[in-house]
């Protein structure tokens, strides 16, 4: 009755299923071959655990102006203005659960076939997927540090009451763990995530088009050193037509589990 109805979408459909078999039997194929895989995640992963890209519609930066709320500048001068964005920050990632995908790369790392999770997120969900070697580009929301003399404590250690947390030791506000804008890359995340890229064989791409520098490099450096590339996003990007080795579309809490699944059917 529905291809009778509906012929033209039902043959998308069924060639658009036959192409994502293909690709992930492609893509687990290369992860069981390699030897030192690595992946690099984005905002699209964290979306199916209720965390909206920042910039996209609905976002944080819709409600606040980046350069007037997530500037350093600004933290410094009016940290009391900052935190009203801030607050509505830590709620979104202490709330926010890890998905099927975060738990796909968990385990493949505890199968000895992912070396690291290199993220440009900030919610501490690969960490409490499992994920264990994770390194972040943009710091972790759920850890508060000071500015004044360099203490760091866990949000959890301060109540969720709308008050705004100080230093035990210096009574400073405290500042979330993450990367304001106007602040650089921490040094020893960037040396060691383009280490791992530059000895890497295979490259998963997971919820990001890789278009911020210096996260976006990562892929390249994989490629140059004939690294597979294998990118999972809800559609193309930049990379899928220039370095992709293999595209699978679709949402990564979909396919990544699959991905797995077919991996661990080639280990049997």
């Amino acid at each position: 009755m529905y291809c009778a109805v509906y012929p033209e979408q039902f043959g998308l459909y069924v060639r658009f299923a036959i192409v994502m078999e293909e690709n992930i039997k492609r893509a687990a194929e290369i992860i069981r071959k390699s030897k030192h895989l690595i992946a690099l995640t984005g905002a699209g992963i964290s979306v199916e655990s209720g965390i909206p890209d920042f910039r996209s519609s609905g976002g944080l930066w819709e409600k606040y102006d980046p350069m007037v709320y997530a500037h350093i500048d600004s933290f410094r001068r009016s940290p009391e203005m900052v935190w009203e964005m801030i607050f509505e920050m830590v709620a979104m990632t202490k709330q926010a659960k890890p998905n099927p995908a975060h738990h796909a790369l968990a385990e493949l790392e505890k199968m000895g076939l992912l070396k690291a999770v290199i993220t440009q997120n900030i919610d501490n969900l690969h960490q409490e997927a499992g994920s264990v070697n994770v390194i972040e580009y943009h710091g972790n929301a759920h850890v508060l540090e000071c500015l004044r003399c360099s203490a760091k404590y866990s949000v959890d250690e301060y109540p969720n009451d709308g008050t705004i947390p100080k230093c035990r030791s210096c009574n400073e506000i405290l500042k979330p763990g993450v990367v304001f804008f106007g602040e650089v890359i921490p040094g020893d995340a960037l040396m060691e995530s383009q280490m791992l890229a530059g000895s890497s064989d295979a490259i998963l791409v997971v919820g990001t088009s890789a278009v911020v520098y210096p996260a976006s490099n990562i892929p390249f450096i994989a490629k140059q050193n004939r690294g597979s590339v294998i990118e999972m996003n809800l559609e193309h990007t930049g990379l899928t037509g220039s370095i992709t080795d293999v595209f699978i579309e679709g949402s990564a809490g979909i396919t990544l589990p699959k991905l797995v699944e077919e991996v661990r059917a080639l280990l049997q």
